[in-house]
């Protein structure tokens, strides 16, 4: 696991008011913050249930790093990934050595195909985000940055499932116990926010949104009672607002990032003049972007 650099913007800064670190989890290996939960699980598991095989289902950053820790410990891999997943996350899975097999978003869920394909196989099952070793690993994001930049005053950090977020949100409560966290999902996607309002679980069945690492239904079981615990906001933006981010950071900054991996930038801008000067923690989630696609959304 790689312990991701803190990169910094004059410019952003100037844009948002406000002085923003932003942690680039788009520079952990297999490009995504995924790798970190992905690796921890890995080394919960019996020596037997690694030999045995592991399963998940995935769109494709949690599918890349479960590859790619399954390879690391010798451990084969099993993905089912919806049909429409992006391309280079379908190939960067294969090429680190996992079968992937695929499912229609619109005829099943991919929990209950999951379920259906593992039953006479009797994988271990390494869920995407709604477990404890999960949620644990994607925790140490928060927790470098916040070693590096003790004084931060609000961590704004993408959500889907809810692993990244409710990770982030132990570690920041912890370490600094009076930081303002606010999780971010792409408006049509608004399953988080509709939850975090109500304080009852909702979902939103495949929602349509360039940012398909966070085209989840709903938060997990483990992840909506620590988000509702420990978060202070949960908020959306649009995909146009993602696709400005996403050009500002590719531009100004020279990082690829992904439409998912801006969410927590995204929703700087958006607030841009309200943040009255303060320090701010911004996850860059992910950087695994469809290059064939790339000029589709500059287009």
């Amino acid at each position: 696991m790689r312990r991701t650099p803190i990169e910094t913007s004059r410019t952003f800064d100037a844009k948002i008011g406000a002085k923003a670190f932003f942690k680039c989890e788009n520079l952990q290996r297999a490009g995504a913050f995924k790798f970190r939960g992905a690796t921890h699980a890995m080394t919960r598991l019996t020596a037997e249930e690694r030999e045995r095989g592991v399963l998940t289902f995935s769109s494709g950053n949690h599918a890349q790093a479960l590859a790619l820790a399954g390879r690391n410990f010798s451990a084969p891999v099993t993905v089912i990934m919806p049909s429409d997943a992006p391309e280079v996350k379908v190939r960067a899975t294969k090429g680190y050595g996992a079968t992937v097999i695929s499912y229609e978003r619109d005829e099943t869920t991919r929990e209950a195909f999951s379920q259906e394909y593992n039953k006479d196989r009797n994988l271990t099952v390494v869920p995407p985000y709604d477990h404890p070793w999960i949620i644990a690993g994607q925790g140490t994001a928060a927790a470098e940055l916040l070693e590096d930049v003790p004084d931060l005053d609000v961590l704004i950090v993408p959500c889907g499932g809810g692993g990244l977020l409710s990770g982030s949100a132990l570690a920041a409560r912890a370490a600094r116990p009076g930081i303002r966290i606010i999780g971010v999902e792409p408006e049509a996607g608004n399953d988080g926010c509709l939850s975090f309002q109500s304080k009852s679980l909702q979902s939103v069945r495949d929602p349509q949104t360039i940012a398909d690492g966070a085209r989840t239904p709903s938060l997990g079981h483990y992840t909506f009672p620590l988000i509702l615990d420990l978060v202070d906001d949960m908020v959306t933006v649009t995909d146009g607002e993602l696709v400005a981010t996403m050009g500002f950071i590719w531009e100004r900054m020279k990082l690829v990032v992904e439409p998912t991996g801006v969410l927590a930038a995204a929703y700087a801008v958006k607030r841009a003049g309200g943040w009255d000067g303060a320090k701010i923690g911004i996850v860059l989630s992910g950087g695994n972007v469809d290059l064939a696609r790339a000029g589709e959304f500059f287009a």
